[in-house]
């Protein structure tokens, strides 16, 4: 068991972690939940070493191994697909040379009754079981499943590691870490990087995963589909439920009334106290009782909640103008990067108020055509544009194109027109930036904070037609859904590119899907694509 024991860790002046503990069982399936910067990815890496706390410990059993995936990696291989994963199985790769060396030398030698004859025996003998027992004998076929099941194509295993983007290498070291057969594995925000095909096969591995699985995650159905067990961090203290994402929300959500009936009912103990202090400090008679109260308020041990759950707020963007019926339509349209033709002869329209999702492996076309109709890319074929367009365009990117010395509430000010302007503070509270945050320097901002103050910015603008390219990644639940909720009240024609099945689920009225340089359409939302899917794949084993 893994244990993780009064640990306490203070960070910007605030508790991070304030004397938690958390028990890892051996089959444990754990979903680590809170809002950016409650300390989840802080904590896999103090479990891992990669930390340490400024009190208390983290406990395991001797030999007890653990894989971790950091959100984010620099991979500089320069091994082929396969050999960079094989490498995790060196310790098996090592028995298979052992088994070869004593299997030659018994062949060699003639001295069968010597105590070293047997002695390379019984090596023999245990270098054997334990290469059967490690899964020696299907070693490469075990290797073949993980990478195909994470997306790689057969004739992907023989290319360089430096061919492929950087959420493709973070795949490779997914794959090593489930081939390993650790203990425990620690995946922080395993999907950003995955397509919705490889997160269902994900899923499946996880959920039959022989050890103890922590994930990071803000991907609710991934977190329902594999989870036993929940806990959020917040205000340096963790909840912990034996239950799945969704239920474990409806729980709490009875704990959180009942914590904020306690704290407002304190506060107004501590209001009364101050009044009593206040009317009296000054007079001699009552000093010795104004003493007594100012020493009960210093011992009351402060009930802390967190701000409100800023994902009831809506916001009502601008009017976008009015287009013409037809936004985009192409005919023929095809785009290669060098000689690799990534789109082949495609026809795709959009229309006034349309709303349309991307979905599809990563590498199959979807944010080259998304760029291609924002712009961005050249192409060969047919693009024709309607008239009164007014265009908005996210990628990941673009969120390290802000001013960085810039603060937050700069940002929108210089963005927001008109009467919008006397609501920035709303606007940017919608988005989780409330209080001091709106002053924070772009440059010290997250990932997530970035990314949702690019978007953000980008919504001020009265646009008829959005294009968002993995609008969600490193978005915790609240931004999710401040975001979801504020694209169905949109009026203007949306593509968005997503592999999040809870954010895409209502959100859009049809579904492309990408897959070897074309496109299929399919009316309904991601739901409904997935079923089509289902029906599809059975009838083709039918």
């Amino acid at each position: 068991m893994l244990n993780v024991n009064n640990i306490s860790m203070q960070f910007g002046g605030r508790f991070l972690f304030d004397n938690v503990s958390i028990s890892v069982g051996e089959n444990d399936r754990i979903g680590f939940i809170g809002r950016n910067g409650a300390g989840k990815s802080t904590m896999l890496k103090l479990i891992y070493g990669l930390e340490s706390p400024e009190s208390g410990s983290i406990s395991m059993p001797n030999g007890y191994k653990l894989g971790y995936l950091p959100q984010e990696i620099k991979n500089d291989s320069t091994k082929s697909v396969y050999e960079e994963t094989e490498s995790a199985l060196d310790d098996l790769k090592q028995l298979e040379m052992d088994i070869e060396k004593y299997s030659k030398e018994l062949e060699e030698r003639t001295d069968y009754e010597t105590d070293s004859y047997m002695r390379v025996i019984e090596k023999l003998t245990e270098a054997s079981e334990l290469y059967h027992l490690s899964g020696g004998q299907t070693m490469e076929a075990e290797i073949e499943k993980v990478l195909t099941g994470l997306g790689f194509e057969k004739s992907d295993f023989t290319r360089g590691m430096n061919e492929f983007s950087g959420g493709w290498q973070m795949r490779v070291e997914l794959a090593k870490i489930l081939l390993k057969q650790n203990d425990c594995v620690m995946l922080d925000e395993p999907t950003n990087h995955l397509d919705i095909e490889s997160i269902r096969w994900l899923e499946v591995f996880l959920k039959n995963y022989k050890g103890s699985v922590l994930i990071v995650s803000h991907d609710s159905r991934f977190l329902d589909f594999i989870t036993n067990r929940t806990i959020e961090f917040s205000l340096g203290k963790v909840y912990d439920l034996p239950y799945p994402y969704s239920r474990f929300i409806n729980e709490r959500a009875g704990q959180k009334e009942l914590q904020l009936a306690a704290y407002n009912n304190q506060q107004k103990q501590i209001a009364q106290q101050e009044r009593f202090i206040e009317r009296f400090k000054a007079k001699a008679s009552f000093s010795s009782r104004t003493q007594s109260k100012v020493k009960q308020l210093e011992k009351i041990d402060l009930i802390e909640v967190e701000e409100e759950d800023t994902s009831k707020m809506r916001f009502t963007f601008p009017e976008p103008p009015r287009s013409s019926r037809l936004i985009f339509d192409t005919k023929g349209l095809s785009k290669k990067y060098d000689e690799k033709l990534i789109l082949n002869n495609i026809d795709f329209s959009l229309e006034r108020g349309e709303k349309i999702c991307f979905v599809g492996k990563n590498g199959e076309g979807k944010s080259t055509l998304s760029k291609v109709l924002a712009g961005i890319l050249d192409f060969d074929g047919e693009l024709t544009l309607g008239t009164n367009l007014s265009l908005g365009y996210y990628a990941q990117h673009q969120a390290e194109m802000l001013d960085p010395d810039a603060t937050v509430f700069d940002i929108v000010d210089r963005a927001a027109t008109g009467e919008i302007r006397k609501k920035i503070r709303s606007l940017l509270g919608a988005f989780l930036f409330s209080g001091s945050a709106v002053d924070k320097k772009v440059r010290v901002l997250s990932g997530g904070e970035k990314s949702r103050l690019s978007i953000c910015k980008l919504l001020l603008q009265p646009i008829n037609i959005m294009i968002l390219d993995e609008p969600t990644n490193h978005f915790d639940m609240i931004s999710k859904e401040v975001l979801k909720n504020a694209l169905l009240d949109y009026k203007g024609a949306l593509i968005i590119v997503s592999h999040d099945r809870d954010f895409l689920q209502g959100l859009t009225t049809k579904t492309v899907e990408f897959k070897k340089g074309k496109i299929k359409e399919y009316i309904g939302d991601i739901n409904e694509f997935l079923a089509q899917q289902q029906i599809d794949s059975l009838d083709s084993i039918g």
